[in-house]
């Protein structure tokens, strides 16, 4: 959709370059969210994730398996939004 539309970005495999602990809790706070409210708790990798963990919890468990975060998220300066549906990526330009 980016590409279609001539919008310049910077696409970061997360399973080659996962994010930090540190990096996941700047992301959340761009987004204004809590790590349970992007968990992927049906991922297999979840192993029993419910989402009712202590957040430092999740977030160790998103650093390990990076599938757990839900995706896209799209960052910009000091905003950031969850790209569900992916449309929502345009409003951070």
């Amino acid at each position: 959709m980016l590409d279609e539309k001539g919008i310049e970005y910077r696409y970061r495999e997360y399973t080659r370059e996962p994010l930090s602990e540190e990096e996941i809790r700047g992301v959340l706070r761009r987004l204004g969210l809590q790590a349970r409210d992007v968990l992927r708790s049906k991922e297999a990798a979840a192993q029993g994730l419910t989402g009712g963990e202590p957040e430092a919890e999740i977030i160790a468990a998103m650093a390990r398996h990076p599938t757990l975060l839900q995706r896209p998220i799209g960052l910009a300066g000091d905003r950031a939004v969850l790209g569900r549906p992916p449309e929502k990526l345009l409003g951070l330009l």
